[in-house]
């Protein structure tokens, strides 16, 4: 201890301990003090030890008050989430109820609340060698589009469930983060709250056709080094959600790498149930490169193979780019340009289809393709404040087409507002 001040705070206690011991014991030897006296010294006493405890308290040599509670992962719990809107027409059509080519936001002429999404997260797990840690997410969302992106919306109970896992950081090497509940995808590049998060607002088709949605499962996520990273899950199904065959399962392992801060690139391999009696297996290959920090690009290549009861039934292939440029933090433009490939009619016009009975992509011809070309104006207001003017050009070689047609030109805004 190399405080003065302590050294003279105790020693002057123990001086006047001393004194009063002695002033006690001289009183015992010289008269038999009656029990009241006996009161009064003790009170004395008591006065004095007080003052001193507070005097120690004043020099920092003992902790006053009651002693602090270790800290809590879960103190710093966040609530955060974004509200969307948009207005879109189909510039041929302006009458129909439905623009055909679009996955959702596709309620024609017509002002419509895309999403409603809420978010409750504690801070993530931390990768460690040492500790253990637990963290948790659970997203929830309501509005036009969430049938189509939530986790079961003709489950009961999933109506409104987007995901919800928990997280564990286990000891074992650099760290073993896993997590356990509804999973969001690990295929696609964009992000299925469209334009809150992505540089269009439209959904691009690459999203539906070569990627999934939620579902039940577990995860794990092996860090080998800062630039390089494996994913590992098994799920209920790719197509599947929270609740699939009893029997079978799909698996999906992802090996993340990042050279650069600049540059990143994930090689994914996949297989198993899709969804009821169909299975699917593939490859996808999904990354960014920020060439500046206003001009970023991005790009995905997919390759499904299904089988239905065990007999190959076709293929699908995709390939999909993006570039954008912020000329100001408020002002941007971004640009998409998708192309996906259907030989044996089973991808695109057999598949899931989003379009719905007799408004997407039906005919005889069981090959064909699909196209779509997406420009975007980003800006934002305010850092909470996002507006996406957008114009995009549809293409498909199905003779049927979109209610009819082959092209289809739709134009619109989208407005985010994030929390």
């Amino acid at each position: 201890m190399n405080n003065p001040s302590a050294f003279k705070l105790i020693r002057r206690c123990l001086l006047t301990g001393g004194v009063l011991a002695g002033s006690a014991a001289l009183a015992l030897a010289q008269d038999a003090p009656t029990l009241a006296s006996l009161q009064q010294q003790n009170q004395a006493l008591n006065d004095r030890l007080k003052v001193l405890e507070a005097m120690v308290q004043k020099e920092g040599l003992v902790p006053s008050g009651t002693a602090a509670k270790p800290a809590s992962p879960f103190a710093n719990v966040t609530v955060s989430g974004f509200v969307q809107s948009s207005y879109f027409s189909d510039l041929e059509n302006s009458s129909s109820q439905r623009i055909a080519s679009y996955l959702w936001n596709n309620k024609n002429n017509n002002f419509s609340i895309n999403k409603v999404k809420v978010t409750i997260a504690s801070p993530a797990a931390v990768r460690s060698d040492t500790d253990w840690s637990s963290a948790f997410r659970v997203s929830f969302m309501g509005g036009e589009d969430s049938s189509v992106l939530n986790s079961g919306a003709a489950i009961n109970g999933f109506e409104y469930l987007r995901e919800g896992y928990v997280e564990v950081n286990a000891p074992i090497g650099n760290g073993l983060i896993i997590r356990a509940g509804e999973l969001i995808s690990l295929l696609n590049w964009e992000s299925g709250d469209g334009g809150a998060a992505n540089p269009n607002f439209s959904q691009g088709y690459q999203w539906w056709y070569t990627g999934n949605g939620p579902s039940a499962g577990v995860q794990a996520d092996y860090a080998f080094a800062d630039w390089i990273s494996l994913t590992a899950r098994v799920d209920n199904g790719l197509y599947a959600g929270p609740v699939g065959n009893a029997n079978k399962k799909a698996g999906m392992a992802s090996l993340n790498l990042k050279p650069t801060k600049e540059f990143w690139f994930n090689v994914i391999g996949f297989g198993g149930l899709g969804g009821g009696t169909l299975d699917a297996n593939g490859a996808s290959v999904i990354g960014g490169y920020q060439l500046t920090p206003e001009l970023g690009t991005g790009f995905e290549g997919d390759y499904f193979s299904f089988h239905n009861q065990g007999k190959p039934s076709g293929e699908l292939d995709s390939v999909g780019g993006w570039i954008w440029y912020d000329f100001t933090p408020k002002y941007g433009i971004a640009f998409r340009a998708e192309y996906l490939d259907d030989p044996q009619g089973v991808g695109l016009n057999g598949g899931p289809n989003p379009f719905g009975p007799g408004s997407g992509i039906l005919s005889p011809s069981p090959s064909g393709d699909l196209e779509s070309f997406t420009l975007t104006f980003n800006w934002r207001p305010t850092s909470y404040l996002k507006i996406q003017p957008e114009f995009r050009v549809n293409h498909t070689s199905y003779k049927g087409g979109f209610n009819g047609k082959q092209n289809e030109y739709v134009a619109g805004v989208g407005a985010t507002v994030s929390f």
